[in-house]
Order: C-alpha cells, then sequence, then structure tokens
C-alpha cells in the first residue's frame, strides 16, 4: 500500500506518500465470538471480546441507518474476556424487527464506568477519553462488532458526511453515533458453493492483480446492473482463462471506507477506491455487491469465487491486518481526539499498540495506529478472519499488506515482560520468534506444497514504513514475498542507464529466481513474486512513457496526493523528440517478458495486457474513477499488445523450464557473453556490461525444448553469437521485442517459430530489447 490523504474526520490522521479449503491445526474461533443462529434458528447469541469493560449493552435496530434501536440487552462476562447474552428471536421480532437484524454495542469501562442516570449524547460517569492505561470507553458511540459477517454501511455515506459523530474528546464526546453508525448484519449460514478449489502448484500460477469495482465498471460486455460488482467479476472469468491467468487478486473487498466515492460526483472529495481502510475483518464490502440485501454481499462474493473456481482460477485477497480504519489521534498533540467506531471503543489496548503512556499509538503504516499483531487476541481476529474467508468464503490464498508489521514483537509500553526486545514498545520485526503473527499463521494453516495440493498461497508485502521494517527476502519458510528488488533493479536496468551504475549479476539474479535473496532461508524461487508494476506504482505502459509522476492533473486522472518519487521511469525519449511510441512498446514487451520467462511467480496489473495507462498519476488511490476503471475499447496497438501478453503467458505455462520447483543447477543454466564466450568473473565484474545472455537446460527439467534469452540492455544493437543448442536442433526465434518486430505477430503462435541458426551463428539485438529463441 501506498500514502493515501485525509479521509474526513473519520479518519482523523495524515496519511503518507462449499467444502472446507484447508485443515487447520488449532481451533478457529475459540471464543466463537460473533453473532449466531442456533441450530433451530430460534435464538441468537451474541459473543464480544473485551478484557478492559465493565459492562456492555447490546443494541438492536431494525434498519442499519437513521433509526432509533427497537430493544436493548445487557450482556454478562463469560469469561476469558467474552460478554454474552443469547436473545429469542420472538422477542426481536415482538420488538418489531421483522426482517434482517441489525446490531451494535455500547460498552463502559475505566475511563468512563457506568451510571443509572446515563442517557444517550449524556456525560454521566464520564473520568477521561483515555486513562492511563489506555481505555477510550465511551458509551455516547455505538460500537461494531469485529466479528460481524457484514455491515450496514460505511461510517461516512451519501446520508452522512460528517465524521465528527464518531469521535471522542471535549468537542465531540457527548455526540451520539447510534444512527449514524455502521452496525453488524445477523446472517444466516449461506449456502451458496464456492465451486471447488484449483490445487495447482503456485510456481505454475500467473496472477492478475485488480479491483473488483474497476475490473467491469465500464465494460460494456457486461448487463449495466452488474458492472462493478462481485457478479460482474464472475462473469470475466473466461476473459482472465483466455488471457492466461490462473489466479486473480483482488485490492481489498473486506469492507473498507468507500460509501462516499460518489457523493461529490466527477470529483476525488473523500474517495477511497483501492479501499486499504479496513472497517471489519470479516464482511465483504457492500458497496460491489449487486445484491446489497442482508446476506446478499456474502452470496454474491461466494458465487464470483464459484465461477472463478469452475474456470480453474484461484482467487486471492489482498488483506490489510497492519492498520484499521480507525486510525490514529487526530493530532500528534492531543490524545483525547480519536475516531470510535468498533475495536478502539471496546478494548483500546489489545487491539492497537500504544506508546509509552499509553496516550498515542505507534504507527508503521502512515495510518496513525499499528494493528496490535502480537497480542493474541488480536492475532485470534487476524487468523479467525483469515479461516472465514479460506473455509467460508472459498479464498485460496491472501497478500498481506505491509506484512513487517505482522512480524512486530512489541506490544504496548505497558506489557514489558511480555516484549523483551522492546522495553518501551515499539517496532521491531523478529521471523525468528514464534509468537509474531506471521509465524502464528504458519502454524494455524496449511500452506499449499510445492508439487500443489490442498492449502494457502501466502504473500508478503516484506516492507512497512521505519524501524527494521524493510524485510525483502527476511520471512520464514512458508511464506513468498512481493519482490520489490525486481521491479526495481530491472526498470533500473531499462530506464537508468546512464544515470546510475546497472549491475549485469542483478539481472542474472532477477532473471534465475532471486537466490540472493530466498534461497538461505529455506525457500524456491516461485516464493519471489516477480512484477514490473502494481498499483501502487505507475502502470506498465507509463513506467515507459513518463518520466515521473504527475499526480496533479484534473479528474479524472487526479488529483492524486502522495505517491513516490521513486519511479525509475523514462518515456524512452519522447520528451526530446526523437523517440516514438513504438519505442515505448517495445520497452513495455521487455518489461512484460522479464516478469514471464523469469523464475519465480509472476504478477501483472490488470490492464498491462492492453497497455493501460494512467497518464503517469502513480498514486491513484482516491480516484474512482473512468480512468482508473478498466477499459476494453482498445486500439490496434492495444489489441496487439493484448496478442503479445496472451502468448508470453501461453509460452510461460507451455515450458516447466521456465518454471523450476527448486534452483537451478549449474548444468541447467549457463551464462554467456554476447562473444557466446561464458560469463566470467571478470564479466560478471564490470560494470559496464550490459547484456547477458543464458540457456536454460529444458530436457533436464522435463521440457521439450531448451530455452536461450539474450537481454541487451545498451542503448545501441549488440551481436550476440548463438552457443550451440542440444544435439540435432537449431535455435528458432520466438520473439523479439525490437521495433522492427511491433505488430500483431511480435510474439509467434506455436510452430511458427523463425529458423536462426545453431551454434556460431549471430544475431544482432537492437537497445534496450531481449530476444528469446528456442531448440527444435
Amino acid at each position: 500500500m501506498k500514502c493515501p490523504k485525509i479521509l474526513a474526520a473519520l479518519l482523523g490522521c495524515a496519511v503518507l506518500a462449499g467444502v472446507p479449503a484447508m485443515p487447520v491445526h488449532a481451533a478457529i474461533n475459540s471464543m466463537s465470538l460473533g453473532a449466531s443462529y442456533d441450530a433451530q434458528r430460534a435464538n441468537i447469541t451474541f459473543r464480544v471480546y473485551s478484557s478492559q469493560a465493565t459492562r456492555i449493552v447490546l443494541y438492536l435496530y431494525s434498519a442499519g441507518y437513521g433509526v432509533q434501536e427497537a430493544a436493548t440487552y445487557t450482556l454478562s462476562p463469560a469469561g476469558s474476556g467474552v460478554w454474552a447474552v443469547t436473545v429469542p428471536v420472538s422477542s426481536i421480532q415482538g420488538a418489531g424487527i421483522s426482517g434482517a437484524v441489525y446490531y451494535g454495542y455500547r460498552a463502559w469501562g475505566p475511563n468512563w464506568p457506568y451510571a443509572s442516570s446515563w442517557g444517550k449524547g449524556s456525560q454521566v460517569g464520564f473520568v477521561s477519553d483515555v486513562d492511563t492505561n489506555g481505555n477510550r470507553f465511551n458509551p455516547n458511540k455505538l460500537l461494531l462488532d469485529p466479528y460481524a459477517q457484514e455491515v450496514s454501511q460505511d461510517p461516512l455515506n451519501p446520508s452522512n458526511q460528517n465524521g465528527n459523530v464518531f469521535a471522542s474528546g471535549a468537542s465531540y464526546r457527548t455526540t451520539d453515533s447510534g444512527i449514524y453508525a455502521p452496525k453488524g448484519v445477523v446472517l444466516v449460514p449461506s449456502t451458496q458453493s464456492t465451486g471447488t478449489k484449483p490445487t495447482r502448484a503456485q510456481k505454475d500460477d500467473v496472477i492478475y492483480e485488480v479491483h473488483v469495482r474497476g475490473f467491469t465498471e465500464q465494460d460494456t460486455s457486461i448487463p449495466a446492473q452488474y458492472r462493478g460488482t462481485y457478479y460482474g467479476a464472475g462473469l470475466k472469468a473466461s476473459y482472465l482463462a483466455s488471457l492466461g491467468v490462473t489466479a486473480v487478486e483482488f485490492l481489498p473487498v473486506q469492507e473498507t471506507q468507500n460509501d462516499a466515492n460518489d457523493v461529490v460526483p466527477n470529483s476525488d472529495a473523500n474517495q477511497n477506491y483501492w479501499g486499504y481502510m479496513t472497517e471489519n475483518y470479516f464482511s465483504p464490502d457492500r458497496r460491489y455487491a449487486y445484491n446489497k440485501a442482508a446476506g446478499g454481499p456474502t452470496a454474491e462474493f461466494q458465487a464470483m469465487v464459484k465461477a472463478f473456481h469452475n474456470a480453474g482460477i484461484k482467487v486471492y485477497m489482498d488483506v490489510v491486518y497492519n492498520h484499521t480504519a480507525e486510525g490514529g489521534t487526530w493530532t500528534s498533540s492531543d490524545p483525547t481526539t480519536a475516531t470510535i467506531y468498533s475495536w478502539r471503543g471496546l478494548d483500546n489496548a489489545t487491539y492497537y499498540e500504544l506508546t509509552s503512556g499509553n496516550q498515542y499509538f505507534y504507527d508503521n503504516t502512515g495510518i496513525g495506529a499499528n494493528f496490535n499483531t502480537y497480542n493474541t487476541v488480536a492475532q485470534n481476529l487476524i487468523v479467525d478472519s483469515l479461516a472465514y474467508w479460506a473455509n467460508t468464503m472459498g479464498v485460496d490464498g491472501f497478500r498481506f499488506d505491509l506484512a513487517s508489521v505482522l512480524g512486530n514483537s512489541c506490544l504496548n509500553g505497558a506489557y514489558t515482560a511480555s516484549a523483551p526486545n522492546c522495553p518501551n514498545g515499539g517496532y521491531n520485526f523478529d521471523a525468528a520468534d514464534s509468537n509474531v503473527a506471521i509465524n502464528r499463521i504458519l502454524r494455524e494453516f496449511t500452506v499449499r506444497p510445492a508439487a500443489g495440493g490442498s492449502g494457502l498461497d501466502l504473500f508478503a508485502e516484506p516492507w512497512a514504513i521505519g524501524g527494521n521494517s524493510y524485510q525483502l527476502g527476511g520471512f520464514p519458510q512458508g511464506w513468498s514475498e512481493w519482490n520489490g528488488l525486481f521491479r526495481d533493479s530491472l526498470r533500473q536496468a531499462q530506464n537508468e542507464l546512464g544515470s546510475m551504475t546497472i549491475y549485469v549479476t542483478q539481472d542474472a539474479n532477477d532473471f534465475s529466481g532471486s537466490s540472493n535473496l530466498f534461497q538461505s532461508s529455506g525457500r524456491s524461487p516461485w516464493n519471489s513474486i516477480n512484477f514490473i508494476d502494481v498499483h501502487d506504482g505507475l502502470t506498465l505502459k507509463d513506467v515507459y512513457s513518463c518520466n515521473g509522476a504527475s499526480n496533479s492533473q484534473a479528474w479524472p486522472y487526479g488529483p492524486s496526493d502522495g505517491g513516490t518519487s521513486t519511479n525509475y521511469s523514462w518515456d524512452q525519449g519522447m520528451s526530446a523528440g526523437t523517440g516514438a511510441a513504438v519505442d515505448q512498446r517495445r520497452a513495455a514487451r521487455t518489461g512484460m517478458a522479464f516478469e514471464m520467462l523469469s523464475a519465480g511467480t509472476p504478477l501483472m496489473q490488470g490492464g498491462d495486457e492492453y497497455l493501460r495507462t494512467l497518464q503517469c498519476n502513480n498514486n491513484a488511490y482516491n480516484l474512482d474513477s473512468s480512468a482508473n476503471w478498466l477499459s476494453y475499447s482498445w486500439t490496434t496497438d492495444q489489441s496487439n499488445f493484448y496478442t503479445y501478453a496472451q502468448r508470453l503467458i501461453a509460452f510461460r505455462k507451455a515450458h516447466p523450464a521456465l518454471r523450476p520447483s527448486s534452483w537451478y543447477s549449474g548444468s541447467q543454466l549457463a551464462w554467456y557473453q554476447p562473444s557466446g564466450a561464458a560469463a566470467d568473473s571478470s564479466y560478471w565484474n564490470n560494470t559496464s556490461n550490459y547484456a547477458l545472455a543464458y540457456t536454460i537446460n529444458g530436457p533436464s527439467l522435463g521440457d521439450s525444448n531448451s530455452i536461450y534469452v539474450a537481454y541487451n540492455g545498451w542503448s545501441s544493437s549488440v551481436t550476440f553469437t548463438l552457443p550451440a543448442p542440444p544435439s540435432g536442433t537449431q535455435w528458432y526465434r520466438v520473439t523479439d521485442t525490437c521495433d522492427w518486430n511491433d505488430g500483431a505477430n511480435t510474439f509467434v503462435a506455436p510452430g511458427n517459430e523463425t529458423l536462426i541458426g545453431g551454434a556460431g551463428t549471430t544475431y544482432g539485438q537492437c537497445g534496450q530489447s531481449l530476444l528469446l529463441l528456442i531448440s527444435k
């Protein structure tokens, strides 16, 4: 994730640039938290956790917004910090609730003890907004159940744009949030199947990262009422299968603050498009559901998953367990004012990591407050929600946003005995600590075996903000990681020649699976998630069409704040009048070839297959706009690039030599200088060398062809002398990304390869391009 801004007062923080899926090893939801019907559907039991509350009252509603409560019930302590009450359905109906049951909690505690004379909007019993132990109880704030399976609406929505109603502090503490607050929805267990999960090995996957709304919002092949929805996304399963994609990774689909996106038309005002501000970890985002009735989003999400499973495609979710949408304190000088609508009002010190003194929050996320990932109860929520999405909703794997925070071994400053590495609280990534969340997740779930089978695929974004949070290569066995070094070094090799030192040794590491990052921890090439671009940054086209970010442009391409200034992008000389769009397409073809021909698991961003552009905006988190939605009306050049991408992916899938399960041995991979001589130490160590070739011995890896790849990173043509192909074969060209080969058949269909020759044949390769040959 990267960089958003203030999402109105609600967030209160400035933001920086069908069958069980897998076995579990420990009890899932061992405290039976949440709201659930009994087998006869005659009673509903409500259970919520708070270790510090002195009183909790359940409020029931006939609607999610704008109505007063229909009934209240006081919960009783049930042990181990759990509060519970069982309510007969007949009583609920007698109170006037005949349809879906909406609910929330009000809680009292040490900083605001209960008094019988208290009423909504009252200050009776108030002691402090936050006490010395970090408690922030406020009974005027209706609280969303952290285990709610659906949520009625977002705090900010078309009917309410005032985030102050959810705030604590002198100016806001007596404002009652009841009619405005998001409520949980009590669901009857779904009977919707999610289909049969693919068991394909991760090494054989091609991942497609996309926003569920943006995927179909302007797709005219989808009926209008389904565009931008889970249902609509499911209708695109055949499209992804035809492209060759085997796994779709959705940007956050857990409930997030985005109901306000369309309040001001054609504007970025208060918009949150990407969705990295999670309001609840169990609920599918209602905004993306065609069927918004109670239970509709859940069943529709499950049906979408089934559609992808029926096409053989895995479904991954981008999940955000490092922070929540409650954010931190609104300012750094006032500890009293903060947003309260769920976790914070139930048990602030359990769910958030507090600084020494317990008045403020540690923040390695840029959003204001670390989720307290070293705390067992907070970890329970992570594990329980992952199990729910995997077992009930059918999800096959998860990408963890700012995952280094889940390796944090620090607790609140008050719990020094439990966190010896952090006597004053803080941040410390420690993959060797068995109690950090990333290791607990490994204990609780089965990771998919290397050869395939049942289990989860786990992907870490291996960095956060500050401390020792940049941990690329530092996660334990069982985790794959987004390889930011692959992205950066290969962008540098293409776009920074003459501006910085380019290391051909790093290029070789990138092409062969990044053993320098992953081998020492017992991991495999496929644990490297290879990408050139993703959502937070420039698109593939823009990496090769822009000299930097342009985020201040007008709607629909902006304005967007934040974003990195380190893009390693270049317009290929267009600004100097010496280049042409054909050069940009050549560079983009080469960049995509890096992803698909390198050992590892390739990840592409949705729209890369047709050279989607955001006109150089590299941080479009706030643009729920036509510019940020995928388009399916393509120019001839875009259609040609789609054909290139489709055939490139098919080539990867057809050649197991490109998808090794373990590290290449010396007999399987050979490196060459352009002259055809073996690349020796003097060649590797000379930073003036920008061209490199290699062969992969296909038969040794179960492939009927050997493969030759030559990359010319130099600005001018380089002549490569080909090594000997396997006995009885010659080299045939599959693709050359050079400008001369721009068009519909840049990447030839199988059987149409061009004969190039055998050992000693020379081939002139244009600058900044890639050549792919096979032996046959």
